[in-house]
């Protein structure tokens, strides 16, 4: 089975089709498959972000169920 690619997979995927693309020494068929694949992998990084944030959200709620803002502070501090 597969690993799950991770947000930086998809970034660092994303970064080298641009760079490909912005070349400019692709074939035309080429450069289209390589802007689908691009549009596929910003799909991708938009919803794990989403899916990220829904995850925050849930953590910030308190008690009653409301949203609470706290800066974000890493352990330790």
């Amino acid at each position: 089975m597969a690993k799950a690619e991770t947000f930086e997979d998809h970034l660092s995927a994303l970064e080298k089709i641009v760079e490909e693309l912005e070349a400019g020494d692709l074939a035309l068929d080429k450069s289209i498959d390589r802007y689908q694949e691009g549009v596929r992998r910003l799909k991708s990084c938009y919803d794990l972000l989403t899916k990220a944030e829904k995850r925050v959200k849930i953590l910030l709620r308190d008690a009653e169920g409301n949203l609470e803002e706290k800066p974000f502070a890493p352990e330790g501090e």
